[in-house]
Formats: C-alpha cells, sequence, structure tokens
C-alpha cells in the first residue's frame, strides 16, 4: 500500500465523493486505526436471526470464508446468484423483476441506469453502521445513489481495470507504461482486454498524446453527440489495431486463463484476477498507466422484491466490519471499504498494492462517472462493432 497506509497515519478526508479519488481512499483508510481492535463489530447474537438471504453478487467478490464464517455466525442460509458484467446483472433484475433477489450489486457508476429500472428499495439507514464506513466511500455511494430521500447503494468493496501482464514474458517501467503499450508490435496477438474498456483506454492514449483531446474523455460524457464524434475516431483505431487482440475477457475466470492458459501477455483488465494471481505465486503483476487507472467502486442494493430484510441488514454490516473488509480484500485482489481494515490486511496485499501504485500513479486515477442511459446503449453499440470488425 501507499505510505500514508503503512504508517497508519490519522487524517479524515474531506474531499467531496465527485473528487473520490484511491488517494481520498487511501487517505481515510487509516481513520481511526484502533477501531479495528474494539470488534468483533457485525454479531449481534449468534443464531439470533437465520432464515436465509438470496444475493446477486459479482463472481470474484465474496472470496472464501466470508460467506461461511456468516453462515457459522448468524444461521443465516446465503444463497448467491454470481454474475460477471453489469449488463448481465440488470438482464437477470429485468428477468425477474427483482424477484428472488434480496440483495443485487451495481457498480457506483450505474446509478442512472437502476434508478430509471425502478427495481430497487431505499435502505433504513438506521438499521445500518455506516459510521464504519470509510467517509470518502460512504460519500461515494450517498452523492450518487440518493434520490426521492433515500440511499440505495452502500459500498463493497473497489478496485480499478489498468494493465496486466506476463512478468516471465515482458518487462514493463511505470515511467513508460501507457495504454498505448498495448499495441506495441512486440505484442501482436498476444492482448486481451473488454472492447468497451479498450475503447476507453485508447482514447486516454489519444487524449494524452494530443491525437484526439477529450478532456481524459470526460467530453464524451457530455451529450450524444459529443460521444460519438469521439468514439467514431477511437473506433477507427481500435479496429486497426484488432489483429492484436487474442482474446476478448468477459469474466475474472477468462481473465486468469488468459494470463495463464491462452498465451496473453498483456491486457487491460481488473486488479482483482491479476493481483489473485500474483498472490499465488504466478508469473503475473498488474500496473497504473501513466495515464491513469480507471477506478470504480461496487457496492449493495436491496431489491424492492426483498423478502429477507432482517437479514440484509446483518450480512451488511458483517461485510461493513473492519475485518470481514479486509477479508474480502485479501481473498479478491481488490480493496477495503471500512475504517481499520487496513490493519488486518496481509503483508501480500500491501506490498502488491505499492506495487501496482508506483510513483505518482494514485494522484492519476480515472474515475469513472455516473453513466446516463444514452451513454450506457452507444457505448455497447461501439463495442459490438469493434467485436465484429
Amino acid at each position: 500500500m501507499s505510505d500514508e497506509r503503512r504508517t497508519n497515519e490519522t487524517r479524515e478526508t474531506l474531499l467531496a465523493a465527485k473528487e473520490f479519488t484511491r488517494r481520498t481512499l487511501l487517505k481515510a483508510t487509516a481513520v481511526a486505526g484502533t477501531a479495528a481492535a474494539i470488534g468483533p463489530w457485525y454479531v449481534r447474537d449468534a443464531l439470533s436471526s437465520s432464515g436465509q438471504l438470496n444475493l446477486l453478487n459479482w463472481s470474484d467478490e465474496l472470496p472464501e470464508p466470508v460467506i461461511p464464517d456468516f453462515v457459522a455466525k448468524t444461521g443465516i442460509k446465503v444463497n448467491t446468484t454470481p454474475f460477471s458484467q453489469n449488463e448481465e446483472q440488470i438482464n437477470k433484475l429485468q428477468a425477474t423483476g427483482g424477484e428472488g433477489f434480496d440483495l443485487c450489486a451495481p457498480t457506483r457508476d450505474r446509478a442512472p441506469q437502476f434508478q430509471e429500472l425502478g427495481l430497487l428499495a431505499p435502505f433504513d439507514t438506521k438499521k445500518l453502521k455506516l459510521d464504519l464506513l470509510l467517509p470518502s466511500m460512504l460519500e461515494a455511494s450517498t452523492s450518487v445513489w440518493t434520490w426521492e430521500g433515500g440511499l440505495y447503494h452502500v459500498p463493497h468493496t473497489w478496485g480499478s481495470e489498468a494493465i496486466s501482464f506476463r512478468t516471465d514474458l515482458t518487462k514493463l517501467d511505470y515511467a513508460t507504461l501507457s495504454y498505448g503499450t498495448l499495441w506495441d508490435e512486440q505484442y501482436m496477438g498476444k492482448v486481451q482486454g473488454r472492447p468497451h474498456s479498450l475503447l476507453l483506454g485508447i482514447g486516454l492514449w489519444l487524449d494524452a498524446t494530443g491525437k484526439l483531446p477529450s478532456n481524459r474523455m470526460m467530453d464524451a460524457f457530455k451529450n450524444e453527440e459529443a460521444m460519438v464524434k469521439i468514439y467514431d475516431q477511437i473506433l477507427k483505431v481500435a479496429i486497426e489495431k484488432k489483429k492484436w487482440i487474442k482474446q476478448f475477457w468477459d469474466s475474472a475466470d477468462n481473465t486468469k486463463s488468459g494470463l495463464m492458459e491462452n498465451g496473453v501477455v498483456i491486457g487491460m483488465t481488473w486488479d482483482g484476477p491479476a493481483l489473485s494471481l500474483k498472490k499465488e505465486g504466478k508469473p503475473v503483476s498488474y500496473m497504473a498507466p501513466q495515464e491513469g487507472a480507471i477506478a470504480w467502486l461496487d457496492g449493495w442494493s436491496m431489491t424492492k422484491a426483498a423478502k429477507n430484510l432482517d437479514q440484509i441488514y446483518e450480512w451488511l454490516n458483517y461485510v461493513h466490519s473492519p475485518e470481514v473488509s479486509a477479508r474480502i480484500a485479501d481473498g479478491s485482489g481488490y480493496n477495503p471499504v471500512s475504517k481499520g481494515a487496513d490493519a488486518f490486511l496481509s503483508a501480500t496485499a500491501k506490498k502488491n498494492f505499492q506495487e501496482s501504485f508506483p510513483g505518482d500513479a494514485v494522484n492519476k486515477l480515472w474515475n469513472r462517472p455516473p453513466e446516463p442511459s444514452w451513454f450506457a446503449e452507444l457505448r455497447t453499440q461501439y463495442a459490438e462493432k469493434f467485436k465484429a470488425a
């Protein structure tokens, strides 16, 4: 982790959520560092609730033994329905009207789309221990997931998308690493990524080199006309580079298999899968480029069809405890959202963070803004054109 986390300095974060970055998060992680020793925070009375809980969750964000420990402490049976992309999650919710799910797990920037779905219910914040959360993380949720007087999202874990690579097959230096590095001649036929993320990476690269100024791609979010103007040029470059692609990934698992089994040398991926492999001793690493790693926050939202309300709040207060937030981070390769969680992180997790964000990398983060539906629809169209080219 950064020097701030390693020294456990106690500093209060005052930045608003619209300025939310990993730097903000790192500063806030040290807040109330001694609070973690007071736990456990999450058990009211063992077996007091029982019943069950139905989760629609990211496939790689609930590592062992998070669920078994919760079941042992509360007696609540947990049923999980994993997914790998927000689009898959949205489709499952629309297909059932939310029936069968108590909690789902949207990414922060999808707030406008989920609000339009009309399938969520607000939390009873009096039943949540929101003081366990890092102020910056809580504000990141409340700033864009509050409407009609209710809060519809609380943080779960946060991560980024940047450059993963095989350390035995290539050497990369932060000082020169770029999203443009993916398209070096030596990597032809050896690159992986998600289509829409690769398009964003190309846009950030072209902006940084002055070939397509876009205010670090933020101009693409202004309106449909501006987006089309920018993405038409990005798509042209992407299609020219199509022969560089070894595979398009769509889940944490095939990100890993691409690196370990399918001849991928470098790619644009989430941090979790790559750092999980690194933690296992595989020749894989992950690093932010000069244009900035793409930061995101995943959280929990309650469906209107939720049946198991007491169990929902037991679960949320459990995963927001510093011990469990750290356990989620260690097992997934992502990062914690709770105060004092850094005290429970492994030395390996801290070292991996330092190596992923060397120098001033934390200062250069690119944070996904809330995406209106028109942006999501157009982005999907461009991604499909890239895949089909």
